[in-house]
């Protein structure tokens, strides 16, 4: 077993639904200034406002990759109003490791960004 745990092992190796999306909904980007980490989401969305597809790409430390991999696969087939309020703990819990205080905003980075993004889609 490794220092992080299997699954974040498994999805920082292979990560799920990494890459673009042709022409998102929703696209939104950010960086987590203390280790240099960026992580870009794009949805594409059905008529009735469900995420349909998730995407993500960027430079991401192995923590922060496997939670963007888990999040994306957690989140397809909700409402995109839902998306805004995702649990960090679910999030979190999903990493099946113990994150220490110091990497925490490296497995929360893609859940803000998907936060902001879909905020931002919601205020149109």
């Amino acid at each position: 077993m490794s220092v992080y745990g299997d699954t974040i092992q498994e999805h920082s190796r292979n990560p799920r639904n990494y890459g673009a999306l042709e022409d998102p909904d929703i696209r939104h980007e950010d960086v987590n200034p203390l280790c240099g980490d960026r992580v870009r989401i794009e949805l594409s969305l059905t008529s009735d406002d469900t995420i349909d597809v998730a995407r993500f790409q960027g430079d991401l430390c192995v923590i922060a990759k496997a939670a963007s991999s888990l999040l994306t696969e957690m989140i397809a087939g909700i409402p995109v109003s839902r998306a805004a309020e995702f649990p960090e703990q679910r999030l979190l819990d999903a990493l099946q490791a113990e994150i220490q205080p110091a990497r925490r905003r490296c497995a929360l980075l893609p859940l803000e960004v998907l936060r902001s993004g879909v905020s931002e889609w919601l205020r149109r």
